[in-house]
């Protein structure tokens, strides 16, 4: 017996409103409270949904994502993780994530300085404005 599709909308959430929308009550809690740490923390970033999860980010590139799973919660900062490894060590973190059960959610401040490391790490490897070479006064047309 086949069973009806989900419509697309709950399985491709286009924003970060629909994607919260579609998970039960502690895990949205959780992860709104999350949401707002991170608006608050990197205020110029913009928000978007990449691979499914909500992300944010910054002059068009990718600065961290969040999103619920079965068992879990989960932020994924990128590789500033390593350097936090002593903070998170009661979290189980990997490959530049970090999974947290709803009813612990991370403190809000070390979310804080997670954020600013990695947006200081953002803007360390941003790629350089490409030029267009200047022509020279005398040049030919």
């Amino acid at each position: 017996m086949m069973t009806a599709a989900r419509p697309r909308a709950l399985r491709s959430p286009k924003t970060v409103d629909e994607y919260l929308a579609t998970l039960d009550g502690p895990q949205r809690d959780a992860l709104e409270r999350l949401r707002r740490v991170l608006r608050r923390a990197a205020p110029l970033a913009e928000e978007c949904i990449s691979y499914g999860i909500p992300t944010l980010r910054l002059d068009g590139r990718l600065i961290l994502s969040f999103g619920a799973w079965k068992a879990h919660c989960a932020f994924y900062p990128g590789s500033i993780v390593e350097r936090f490894s002593a903070e998170l060590s009661g979290y189980d973190t990997g490959k530049g994530t970090i999974r947290f059960r709803s009813d612990q959610p991370l403190p809000a401040a070390l979310v804080r300085r997670i954020v600013k490391a990695r947006l200081i790490q953002r803007v360390a490897t941003r790629r350089p404005a490409q030029r267009t070479p200047r022509r020279s006064a005398g040049a030919a047309e």
